[in-house]
């Protein structure tokens, strides 16, 4: 997995592009980005935008444990980001 950082650009894009509709959703964002804020690595840039293209429900079901990644979903990248989010 990549461990390089992205740019701050390409940070502003990635927060813009992770805002959710559903209040518990952004909860579980927010919280990434305050832990994960000085180093945003390509490999969790990747699997956000994977999981951002889900649906809010089923988002906020992979962040509560009440699914877990199937098919294309099931990368490592999404793990990571899944584990990050829940702690």
């Amino acid at each position: 997995m990549s461990t390089d950082c992205i740019d701050e650009r390409a940070l502003s894009k990635l927060r813009w592009r992770c805002r959710r509709g559903l209040l518990e959703n952004d909860l579980f964002i927010e919280k990434f980005f305050a832990s994960h804020e000085s180093c945003v690595t390509q490999s969790q840039a990747h699997g956000l935008t994977q999981l951002m293209d889900l649906a809010d429900n089923d988002l906020l079901d992979l962040l509560l444990r009440r699914t877990e990644p199937k098919d294309d979903l099931d990368t490592p990248e999404v793990r990571e980001v899944l584990q990050a989010m829940r702690h």
